[in-house]
Formats: structure tokens, C-alpha cells, sequence
């Protein structure tokens, strides 16, 4: 019986979803020939304990990207003598030299700025993240990624042979929370875009687009949700300071009322200049809602046909192809219709199936 190690110490956060998914459903699998260790931090071992509970859990409370990562997370991953290692994410022990995979979500961070952090201190930290990256790709038997463009990307970057990288997609899912009004929007127009702020989300253009937007529809909104930061602060001043009527920053939104927007929006808008897989886009879709989308990077491979796309770099085409949606009920039913058909098509459970065959691949 082969001992797999997974890392979960992101479990809990936007990124460490795929992880709590995989876990989830190779639970379900019941690989019984494999004995399984979860590795998460301390306020997520009861979750994992109720997700996985034929898998053995324990606590990690390693910090990505810092030295007690390097030293202490990889001691403690070499006393429990696992036959292989599952990094959910690029950040890991460099140095260690067992048996590996790794899950390379995109390299986003490779290629953008995060203008909230120190520029010097951010500055140094991509560099060595860039350097992690390739590191952790040279010496991964497989390396998981979640679409064809982050496996050439990937390629290109680390010169890895793509022979050894193996797309698994995930899946959106339906939010099964009751619908919850967002109070203001009451028989309001409005078009949405829920996530960070970070700058390859490319919100500056979307507001652009929206005062573009407001000269033939000025009774739309413009609702931007999520969990309040430095960048959103930033995006709030720069609306006031122009002007800009109808846009509503609602901070922290329950499940519920992310539902009600979902189900209410006149157009979900993904305006991403790149990104790994686009899953807030896909969700979009699945609890449905009409799409517009950034042609960039793996969008269209993930969307199919099912959205309305446009050049992210291009705000007055970013309005023409929002007004496309909002301005025809035809064609904002059709895409309803074309992206629950399209979400469909991705699934959690294939995803770990996948996963569990690269498992038995590396350890042969």
C-alpha cells in the first residue's frame, strides 16, 4: 500500500478550493490500495476530518514561502515516509527529493505587480517565486494544470517537457443557499463582477467600459462584490473622484446574495487580462447568469461558445460587447441557455479520477 502525502495547507481560501474539492471527491473514490495523509493548518482539521474521514489528517502550519517551509515542512514530510508527495500549489520544500506532483494553477504571479505591496520587497519575492516555479516543475514526476493554456504556458516558462504535465479541469458549482436580495438593487439593470481587485482582474477597464456604457443606458449599474482591501479602497476613490454614478462596491456578500446577483445580473463581465481557469466566469454560468469575457489566455478554451467576448484591452470594445448582452433579451437567453450546457461539461469527480491516475502513474 503506497502512502500519498497531500498538501492542504491552502485549504479554506479562493485558491485551496481545487484542494478541497480534490480531497472531497478522492474520498469518494475510496482508493483503498493508497493510504492517504492530509496535511492543513489547524483551523481547517475538523473540515478535513468531516470531508475525508477515512484519510488520515495532520496538522501543518508551515507558511507558504518562507523558511520554516523550506526546513521544518519538509522535516516533517520526510518523517511520515511518504511513497509520493501531492504539492497543491507551487509553493513547497525546493530542496526535498521524493517522489513529487505538483498542481501549477497558472503563472499569474510569475508575470503581474500587486501595487498594494512594497514594490522592493514584492520586487525580490517574484524573482524567487519565479525561480520556485521552475524548480518545483523540473523535479515534479507530474505536474497537474487546470487548462491547455497553462500547460504550454508552463512549458514555455519552465522548460519542462509537456509530455509530463497533464491537464485536469475543475468544475463550477451550484449555490444551493436561498437567494438573498442585495438591498439597492431592487428592480435595478445591473452588470457584475465579483473576485479581488488585483490589477490582471483589469477592473480599471471595466469601470471604463461602464462610463461608456452610460451614455446610452444611464440608469445601469455597475456592482463590483467582494471582501473589501487596499485595492478596492483604490478603485472606490477613483470612482468618486470621476464621478462615476451607479457603482456599488458591496464588500462581503453571503452566498445567498451572490445567488440573487447571479440570477438577477444583466450581464456577469470577465474582464481578466489572464487567468489560470476562470472559474468565478463558469459559476456565472451555472447559476445563470450571460456571460461577456475577456478573449484572453484560456477563456474561450474554458467558455466555449457560451460567451460574449471581447478584447480586455479595449474598453470601448468592452462596451459593445456588454450592450450585445444587456441590449438583446434574445441573445442574453441564449447565452443563459449555452453557459448551464457549457458548466456542465466540467466535473470535480473527473478531475479527481484524473489525478488519482497521475498518482499511480508516478509512483510506478
Amino acid at each position: 500500500m503506497a502512502k500519498i502525502v497531500i498538501d492542504a495547507r491552502e485549504s479554506g481560501t479562493s485558491t485551496g478550493r481545487y484542494v478541497d474539492k480534490l480531497i472531497e471527491h478522492l474520498h469518494k473514490l475510496a482508493p483503498k490500495e493508497h493510504e492517504l495523509v492530509i496535511l492543513t493548518k489547524s483551523h481547517r482539521l475538523e473540515f478535513m476530518r468531516s470531508t475525508a474521514p477515512s484519510f488520515k489528517t495532520v496538522e501543518s502550519n508551515f507558511k507558504e514561502f518562507t523558511f520554516s517551509e523550506q526546513l521544518g515542512f519538509s522535516k516533517q514530510i520526510s518523517s511520515l515516509k511518504p511513497d509520493l508527495v501531492h504539492f497543491s500549489m507551487v509553493q513547497q520544500p525546493v530542496l526535498y527529493r521524493g517522489r513529487v506532483i505538483t498542481t501549477m494553477h497558472d503563472l499569474i504571479t510569475v508575470r503581474f505587480r500587486n501595487p498594494s505591496k512594497n514594490p522592493v520587497v514584492f520586487t525580490v519575492k517574484q524573482q524567487v517565486y519565479k525561480l520556485v516555479n521552475k524548480l518545483a516543475a523540473r523535479k515534479s514526476r507530474r505536474i497537474l494544470v487546470p487548462t491547455e493554456f497553462v500547460k504550454q504556458d508552463v512549458a514555455d516558462f519552465t522548460h519542462v517537457s509537456s509530455g509530463k504535465i497533464i491537464v485536469t479541469y475543475e468544475a463550477g458549482d451550484k449555490i444551493n443557499d436561498k437567494p438573498e436580495l442585495v438591498k439597492g438593487l431592487e428592480s435595478k439593470q445591473f452588470i457584475m463582477y465579483v473576485g479581488r481587485p488585483l490589477p490582471h482582474k483589469n477592473l480599471s477597464r471595466l469601470i471604463e467600459a461602464f462610463q461608456i456604457l452610460q451614455q446610452s443606458t444611464p440608469d445601469l449599474f455597475l456592482v463590483l462584490a467582494g471582501k473589501k482591501d487596499v485595492l478596492y479602497e483604490e478603485h472606490e476613490r477613483k470612482v468618486k473622484e470621476k464621478g462615476i454614478k451607479n457603482v456599488i462596491f458591496t464588500g462581503f456578500i453571503s452566498d445567498g446574495q451572490l445567488r440573487w446577483l447571479y440570477e438577477h445580473t444583466a450581464c456577469y463581465v470577465v474582464a481578466s487580462l489572464s487567468e489560470g481557469f476562470g472559474l468565478p466566469g463558469l459559476e456565472a454560468m451555472m447559476n445563470g447568469a450571460p456571460v461577456a469575457s475577456s478573449n484572453y489566455s484560456c477563456m474561450p478554451e474554458v467558455y466555449g461558445d457560451a460567451a460574449e467576448y471581447f478584447d480586455p484591452t479595449d474598453s470601448r470594445g468592452v462596451a459593445d460587447a456588454i450592450l450585445r448582452v444587456i441590449g438583446d433579451k434574445t441573445r442574453a437567453n441564449e447565452l443563459r441557455e449555452l453557459g448551464q450546457a457549457q458548466a456542465s461539461k466540467y466535473s470535480w469527480e473527473r478531475m479527481a479520477k484524473q489525478t488519482l491516475e497521475a498518482y499511480v502513474e508516478s509512483l510506478s
